[in-house]
C-alpha cells in the first residue's frame, strides 16, 4: 500500500473550513468554556452562600465589577451559543439539514440566532 500519492497539508492556517465545520468546531470550544466557567459559577455560589456578608460581595461584584459581568456576560454568550447549536446537532441527528445547503443554512441560522441571544445578554448583563 503506497502513500506516496496522498496530499499531506500539516499546516492548518492553510485550510478553508466551511462554514458548518466552523460552527461545530465553535460548538466545542464553547461547550469548553462553560466547563471552565463553571469554576467562577461555583466560586460565586459558594461565596454568595456562605454568609450575608459573601452574598453582599457577590452582589457588588456583579453589579459594579467590570471583570465580574465581562465573564458573567461571557458565559451567557458560551450557553446561548452553545444551546442554540446543540440544537442544530439534534436537528441534524433527525435527518433534517444534511446536505451542504441544508448544513450552510442551518449553520448561518446558528450565528444570527446566537448573535441575537449575545446582544439580549450583552443588554441584560450591562
Amino acid at each position: 500500500m503506497s502513500t506516496a500519492k496522498r496530499p499531506v497539508n500539516l499546516d492548518l492556517s492553510s485550510i478553508q473550513f466551511p462554514l458548518p465545520a466552523l460552527v461545530s468546531i465553535s460548538h466545542r470550544v464553547s461547550g469548553i468554556m462553560l466547563f471552565i466557567g463553571l469554576i467562577f459559577l461555583m466560586w460565586a455560589f459558594q461565596v454568595s452562600l456562605s454568609s450575608p456578608a459573601g452574598f453582599d460581595t457577590v452582589r457588588e461584584a456583579m453589579a459594579h465589577g467590570f471583570f465580574a459581568r465581562l465573564v458573567l456576560w461571557g458565559l451567557l454568550s458560551a450557553l446561548g451559543f452553545h444551546l442554540v447549536a446543540g440544537v442544530r446537532h439534534l436537528v441534524m441527528d433527525m435527518g433534517h439539514g444534511e446536505t451542504l445547503e441544508g448544513g450552510q443554512r442551518g449553520s448561518q441560522l446558528t450565528i444570527i440566532i446566537s448573535a441575537l441571544l449575545v446582544i439580549m445578554a450583552g443588554v441584560w448583563v450591562w
